[in-house]
């Protein structure tokens, strides 16, 4: 109950400054992009403001034996670039700039009141079932008969 209430309470902090920054909004993500006409360089004070403070936060957090609500860290175990990788962070960006959205930006997006985020969220949970299922029919190929 605790990890829940914990993981609620980090995701409602993180909404909240997606909102306050204006990064639910898309039009200003996409002017972020939009360098020869309104550039608006505010997502880049938020992104390297996250940076410094994942960075720190990275550095405190796995100095410790253990997180404080598990019992190991879970990191990726993966520490090269593969294909899989590239074309997942190619399709992010690709959908970032056509949309203004990402899945964290979404969320809080969706109590605007507007269709856009709604259309994407569909999309995005369109997009993550297409690649499970893509990758089970992949493993099934791969495994012996």
């Amino acid at each position: 109950m605790i990890r829940t209430v914990s993981a609620f309470l980090i995701g409602l902090v993180f909404g909240a400054g997606l909102l306050l920054s204006g990064m639910a909004d898309p039009s200003k993500v996409l002017n972020f992009f939009d360098f020869a006409g309104s550039w608006d360089p505010s997502l880049a004070f938020v992104m390297g403001g996250a940076l410094l403070v994942a960075a720190i936060g990275y550095r405190l957090v796995l100095a410790r034996p253990a997180p404080v609500l598990a019992s190991s860290f879970s990191l990726p175990a993966l520490t090269t670039l593969d294909a899989r990788l590239l074309a997942g962070a190619a399709l992010f960006g690709i959908g970032w700039g056509i949309a203004g959205f990402c899945p964290g930006g979404v969320v809080p997006a969706l109590g605007l009141g507007r269709i856009e985020p709604f259309v994407f969220a569909a999309a995005l949970v369109a997009a993550i079932g297409a690649v499970r299922l893509f990758e089970a029919r992949r493993i099934r190929r791969l495994q012996p008969a």
